[in-house]
């Protein structure tokens, strides 16, 4: 076994690691850009080395810093966790040239994996089915478009390079596909330095279902069964679970088998997974879709029913050991679901959210396991990957262990940013989740109704309350009459005392407190028509079973002032913190309805600004690497004169 392990990764990931490495007394170094100087992984490991700025392409993707910062601290392997540099063949090779282990699969593997269009070939030619689509290298736009064409939509854009979603794009109109191709080519040049694309058939209502392989280097090959991922959001996984209501024995080994010739067909070792896309009404038309030729996100509810750890056998293969265990030893007992929060905001569509941690509670208790990169104080920008940790919970049957994981996520307390936790209990909770009956489209067809867009009246409450507390005279002695916020007028009778209050994304209120109320320095309770609301708190957020609130004070004079400031003219703001990466247009040019001005990226994820109306440019505060704040004014559009005579005839 090493005696030093150098982690190339960040957050949450970067923690599960070390989490094993000192399990197994190996010596773990981190690294981390700036803004991660002082990050819970750097916190946790034996050692820790600075590699550069804050962008992930001058740290955590520079692999001469990585390399540099192993040599430093004597490691003898590098582990890249998944994201970044963990599927990049040019690192792997980096690494044994430098004399460090990779700890992950041959660069060969990686390589012929990572390029879908090989990689389908390949298996294809090992037995495995695969999903109906282009074939070879290179192809243009025009032959892409006329591939798609030709397989018949609906069909799916793909990276030929990388995972995660990223790039992808559903196109079902004909006339839509060189403006999709055009946008999977941008993101996927951005995310992987790759533009390559392959076009497949879109399979409607399919399940994603993906089995773990584990590979040694003396040619044994096992899998650990499989792990539904088929509640999925923008092609992203959020729910993960093993094992799938959808397979019987016979299925499962079926499936098992293909993914182990999969693995030998590209001279596989260590953990890998082997995506596979099935129909729901006949399971047994499972197709390959895609090998990640590392350890997945959603890699614990495997180790919780098979009682593997998967990073602690990534390191014995990686130093030689060969497995001790064969396929008939392998068995699943019971059934694990895992959860993923992300810092997004569902009330806004689901945008890249930022801000400090400033209260964290994460769960823990039988059968739930939380891996998180988070602590009080991190700052969440829009640099990184929005995943900020898992939630995983285990049981005897799979209604235990949703009913495990909806609690756990209730007591998930995460305030200073917005999550999806709230969100994910909901989704948990849905007649369709709980029945099983699960395909890649769900999540988007039920969003709208598993999203609060309101807010409760007893939040209101709870910000007044606090803001009242934080008034009353404290100490003792003599108390004017005049400073003690009981709502007490001279001549007339007591009136509730009300403070101006908005939460983003909705109008402002002015919210009297009418209950009676405790607050502490970490939670607030307020009784109203003699029901009991409980709140943790933290500066003006609150939050309750996973869903929080900012509730700011409001001053009507400043947003007023506001107002006058774009009196007469539309301005675009930023729909989240992040990045502007392009810029179409300029001050005086000319622009109509819908037309695409601006793109924002954070955390991976872009966003087009669109003009709302024709009009012209007055107004443009950003150009390409600005970084920007969510609701910052980017751009002015002054409407023409016809639409705004037409819209004051529309409003007579």
């Amino acid at each position: 076994m090493f005696e030093t392990v150098l982690v190339a990764n960040r957050g949450e990931i970067a923690v599960r690691v070390i989490r094993t490495l000192r399990a197994l007394g190996v010596r773990s170094v981190a690294v981390f850009s700036d803004a991660d100087a002082d990050a819970r992984h750097v916190r946790e490991a034996d050692t820790a080395v600075r590699i550069g700025p804050a962008p992930a392409a001058e740290s955590y993707l520079c692999a001469d810093r990585l390399l540099e910062a192993a040599a430093r601290t004597g490691a003898q392997a590098v582990h890249p966790g998944y994201g970044f540099l963990a599927e990049n063949a040019g690192f792997a090779r980096a690494c044994e040239e430098a004399g460090l282990v990779f700890i992950g699969p041959p660069a060969e593997a990686i390589s012929l994996m990572g390029d879908k269009i090989r990689a389908k070939e390949t298996v294809a030619a090992a037995g495995v089915p695969v999903v109906p689509g282009s074939s070879g290298v290179g192809l243009t736009d025009d032959r892409l478009a006329e591939a798609a064409r030709r397989i018949g939509l609906p069909v799916l854009l793909k990276p030929s390079a990388g995972g995660g979603g990223k790039g992808m794009r559903l196109v079902r109109e004909a006339d839509r596909l060189a403006e999709e191709i055009a946008a999977a080519r941008r993101e996927a040049r951005a995310s992987f330095g790759d533009d390559t694309l392959l076009v497949e058939r879109w399979i409607d209502r399919p399940r994603h279902i993906e089995i773990q392989v584990l590979a040694d280097g003396h040619g044994n090959v096992v899998h650990l069964g499989e792990r539904e991922c088929s509640l999925q959001r923008r092609h992203q996984k959020i729910v993960e679970e093993a094992p799938s209501v959808l397979l019987d024995e016979e299925i499962r080994a079926a499936m098992g088998e293909a993914a182990v010739r999969a693995a030998r067909s590209c001279g596989y070792r260590g953990a890998g997974t082997v995506e596979f896309i099935v129909p729901g009404g006949d399971p047994t038309a499972y197709c390959f879709m895609e090998m990640n030729t590392r350890l997945q996100v959603e890699h614990p509810v495997t180790e919780m029913v098979t009682g593997i750890d998967l990073v602690e056998w990534q390191l014995r293969v990686a130093a030689g050991e060969p497995l001790p265990f064969t396929q008939k030893d392998i068995r699943l007992t019971g059934h694990a679901i895992e959860a993923r929060l992300c810092a997004e905001d569902p009330a806004r569509g689901f945008l890249p959210s930022g801000g400090t941690v400033l209260r964290l509670r994460e769960p823990r208790g039988e059968g739930v396991r939380t891996d998180s990169g988070l602590s009080e104080g991190t700052e969440v920008g829009s640099l990184y990957d929005p995943m900020l940790s898992k939630v995983i919970a285990h049981g005897p049957d799979r209604a235990t262990a949703l009913r495990r994981l909806q609690a756990a996520l209730a007591r998930t307390v995460i305030l200073g940013v917005q999550t999806n936790t709230g969100f994910l209990r909901r989704l948990l909770a849905h007649p369709a989740v709980v029945a099983g009956e699960l395909d890649t489209g769900l999540v988007e067809r039920v969003a709208d109704e598993l999203t609060v867009t309101e807010v409760p009246e007893e939040v209101y409450e709870a910000a007044a309350a606090v803001r009242l507390e934080a008034l009353r005279p404290k100490g003792g002695g003599w108390t004017d009459p005049f400073s003690v916020p009981n709502g007490w007028r001279l001549g007339g009778e007591p009136k509730p005392v009300a403070f101006p209050l908005r939460v983003p994304g909705h109008d402002p209120v002015t919210h009297p407190v009418r209950g009676t109320h405790t607050v502490t320095d970490d939670t607030v309770a307020v009784t109203l028509d003699g029901v009991r609301h409980t709140f943790h708190r933290a500066a003006d957020w609150l939050g309750r079973d996973g869903d929080v609130w900012h509730v700011r004070d409001h001053d009507p004079v400043a947003a007023s002032l506001t107002r006058a400031a774009h009196c007469g003219a539309d301005s675009l703001t930023a729909p989240m913190p992040g990045t502007v990466t392009v810029v179409k247009v300029a001050v005086g040019d000319k622009v109509t309805a819908g037309q695409s001005l601006l793109v924002v990226e954070a955390m991976k994820m872009e966003h087009v600004i669109s003009a709302p109306h024709a009009g012209t440019v007055t107004e443009l505060d950003v150009t390409p690497g600005t970084t920007v704040a969510m609701d910052q004014v980017l751009a002015v559009i002054a409407p023409d004169d016809e639409d705004g005579a037409h819209a004051k005839e529309e409003t007579a």
